[in-house]
């Protein structure tokens, strides 16, 4: 969410405790503390999480307490696997692995780490895909099995699994 509030003292406490209130929990907020000189007014932006069918609840809170919600945006990439490769990531163009399950429009990559202890040796990496649904995750996974056969990699599978 984008909300902007005035810039007056215990407004972003009081924009922050709704969303508790319903049962939601928050996971980062970037304040910027510039206030708009013309008129007097905060930007801050909210990374939430919401149990079903109470963001209704929350806006009308925040209404009522004269917070204008500039945009709220949904995550649509809900399902979350970790997998580790092994193999000659880099001589077997590891950007080719992962643009084979970006371009699927329904699952990409979200988050890549890796480990090369030297040229000729084998490196590992710990790959993050999100995904719209459970079985879109299971068409990105049976990508990255096959794209792993081919390359002579060890994938495995799956570290975890949030939804």
């Amino acid at each position: 969410m984008k909300l902007e509030m005035k810039d007056s003292p215990g407004q972003l406490v009081a924009a922050l405790k709704p969303i508790s209130d319903v049962g939601g929990n928050i996971i980062a907020v970037i304040h910027q503390r510039e206030p708009d000189q013309d008129k007097k007014t905060l930007n801050v932006q909210i990374v939430l999480e919401l149990p079903e069918g109470r963001l209704e609840n929350l806006t009308a809170i925040l209404k009522g307490q004269g917070v204008h919600i500039q945009r709220i945006d949904r995550e649509r990439l809900l399902y979350k696997r970790t997998v580790i490769i092994i193999g000659h990531l880099m001589h077997t163009d590891l950007s080719d692995t992962v643009g084979r399950i970006d371009s699927t429009g329904y699952a990409e990559v979200s988050e890549l780490s890796m480990s090369m202890p030297a040229v000729n040796e084998r490196s590992s990496s710990r790959i993050t895909i999100k995904a719209l649904s459970k079985n879109d995750m299971e068409s990105a996974l049976a990508i990255l099995r096959k794209v792993s056969e081919q390359k002579n990699l060890l994938m495995i599978e799956p570290l975890e699994e949030i939804a």
